[in-house]
């Protein structure tokens, strides 16, 4: 067995032992979003500093807590709080808690961030259902010695968010009369928000916002077969001209401003999947 296998099967073994049910669906909250919580009947609240193998969270509005328990009679595990690689983490780390939930046993994984959005048509609070992804600009979490137990050493990006998934939440958002943008997402590294300059030309080569996560996730995901779903909370506007500048308590304030209506997908499609 690989070591990458059983520091997962240690991690996997030891949130067992707290939470014995199998989890139906893996949700990663982004920045500002982790008052989901509310929406769950938490059976289970396990720190990510005591699980095996976990990373630490370490940016602000990332609480660094896993929550087990139930959402809409779903078994559900949410990840309250991510890492990144601009924490100094390997690529490899930042998903290695995607990787476990799927040895948890969810089908189906929901992810959220909060992103800058370069659509000229966006503004801030809007939720951005992500069609497509560009990660060439972040480090592939699959390079290295292939792990056949996670999938092929080529795995297939053709459609790294389910489509099934994608119409379910157009459907919701109708029901809910909440305006649903969709768009292509791009992944950067951070930790330093982008210029003026690299702004347009993300929106030049066809994103509609970029984050400083994701990616990553969602390449470990596809490998290992496991359909996603995903929304950017739009918390900043790249394409402008004035002087202004970006905060991170401006990302955080925007992100929680924006949470019930996320919420509110998330819950639905919860109990639509």
């Amino acid at each position: 067995m690989s070591n990458i296998m059983q520091e997962i099967k240690e991690a996997q073994q030891f949130i067992r032992d707290r939470y014995a049910e199998v989890p139906e669906i893996g949700v990663v909250l982004g920045s500002g979003l982790s008052n989901f919580r509310a929406e769950m009947e938490v059976d289970a609240e396990i720190e990510y500093a005591v699980i095996p193998h976990f990373p630490k969270a370490t940016v602000e509005g990332h609480s660094g807590k896993l929550l087990i328990g139930k959402l809409r009679d779903k078994r559900v595990v949410a990840m309250s709080g991510r890492f990144h690689y601009y924490e100094g983490y390997t690529a490899a780390q930042v998903v290695f808690p995607i990787r476990v939930m799927k040895m948890l046993g969810i089908k189906n994984l929901l992810i959220s961030n909060a992103a800058g959005g370069v659509n000229e048509n966006f503004k801030v609070g809007d939720l951005m259902m992500i069609r497509d992804q560009i990660s060439l600009s972040t480090i592939n979490p699959l390079i290295g010695p292939n792990v056949d137990e996670l999938g092929l050493r080529f795995p297939d990006m053709s459609e790294p968010y389910s489509k099934e998934l994608m119409q379910k939440a157009r459907r919701i958002a109708n029901e809910l009369t909440i305006d649903l943008k969709e768009g292509v997402y791009y992944g950067v590294t951070g930790p330093s928000f982008e210029t003026r300059a690299e702004y347009k030309m993300i929106r030049t080569m066809g994103a509609d916002a970029v984050g400083m996560s994701t990616v990553q996730e969602v390449i470990a995901a596809a490998q290992m077969g496991l359909p996603v779903f995903a929304l950017s909370v739009i918390t900043d506007i790249g394409i402008r001209e004035e002087d202004n500048i970006i905060s991170h308590e401006d990302v955080l304030n925007a992100a929680v401003a924006a949470e019930p209506k996320l919420s509110a997908i998330f819950a639905e499609m919860i109990a639509a999947i």
